[in-house]
């Protein structure tokens, strides 16, 4: 068991490490290639944050499915009731209606079509295909939204990202394998030891992967949301968590079928409903008053611990 914790501990500390490196090497590779600030910001960085998900997921999908499909869904109700009530403690969040509505509904579009996907208890590699067609639809209406907001406010927050110096390819592309290396290792570690601990406590690999792996998957964004929120950076929290769960639903899960298919060994829809209806109540919360303030923040994390006591 302690051999199983250690595994743990170190495979989420070397994904997080690992994980805003990552994503920072491949934007900077972006930008000295040309590609717009849009398509950067809006894609690249947003889908960057699933790659813990997405590497967990398709590494320890070929160990268990359940694990993969835990992590997924456990990521996912965290990003919208831990991640977002926790860093609303730390100041009220107010973001544009207009990016809210949209990207909003996109998101919970995703995260449905997902639950209704995965209801049968299994992903296969047809299924897979149609959310891969997902991501290429989100993507492309990203981008296309994106440009109504100017692309001189995104080549602003690209520049605070990267950094404004010259870019050197070679380097990048050595320090982006490097971190995605890392993030491998790291993952393999997570998902033996979560293996492990699941097995010695005679739980299932599911629950492991909703809880322990999902919240470490989740750090990353939890740490980023929480800075964001102390520097009033109220569209980086909201953007960051809504495109978080849109790939986690699309690239992650599409990932997982295409790659590593198969069926779960126990009863996911109780999980995939409090998936859904945690993903509406953020929404509700954050539509009403244009504005969550602490009290909202109070239930997000309560709703967060009755689920995971409910699931305990």
């Amino acid at each position: 068991m302690t051999t199983a914790v250690i595994l743990i501990i170190v495979g989420i500390a070397l994904l997080a490490f690992a994980a805003d490196r990552f994503v920072a090497a491949a934007a900077r590779l972006a930008k000295a290639w040309g590609a717009s600030p849009i398509l950067i910001g809006a894609v690249i960085i947003g889908m960057g944050t699933s790659a813990p998900e997405f590497i967990v997921s398709v590494v320890s999908g070929g160990q268990s499915f359940d694990l993969a499909l835990g992590n997924i869904a456990g990521s996912n109700i965290a990003n919208l009731s831990l991640v977002l009530g926790a860093s609303v403690m730390v100041a009220s969040i107010a973001g544009q209606q207009e990016v809210l509505r949209r990207e909003g509904v996109l998101m919970l579009s995703a995260v449905v079509l997902f639950a209704g996907l995965t209801w049968d208890g299994q992903l296969d590699r047809p299924e897979g295909i149609l959310l891969a067609v997902g991501t290429v639809l989100a993507g492309y209406l990203l981008v296309r939204w994106s440009k109504t907001d100017g692309e001189e406010s995104f080549a602003e927050e690209l520049d605070e990202f990267t950094g404004d110096g010259e870019v050197s390819v070679p380097r990048e592309i050595i320090f982006g394998l490097v971190t995605l290396a890392v993030m491998l290792f790291g993952a393999d570690m997570l998902a033996d030891g979560a293996i492990d601990v699941a097995e010695e406590l005679g739980v299932s690999a599911g629950f492991i992967g909703l809880t322990v792996v999902a919240l470490g998957t989740s750090l990353p964004e939890l740490a980023a949301a929480i800075a964001a929120a102390r520097r009033r950076e109220n569209d980086l929290i909201v953007g960051n968590l809504l495109g978080s769960n849109l790939f986690n639903s699309l690239v992650v899960a599409g990932g997982v079928a295409l790659i590593r298919p198969g069926s779960t060994s126990i009863d996911f829809r109780p999980t995939m409903l409090a998936m859904v209806a945690i993903a509406a109540l953020a929404g509700i919360l954050t539509a009403t008053g244009h504005r969550l303030v602490r009290a909202e923040g109070v239930v997000l994390l309560a709703v967060y611990a009755g689920y995971i006591t409910i699931i305990a």
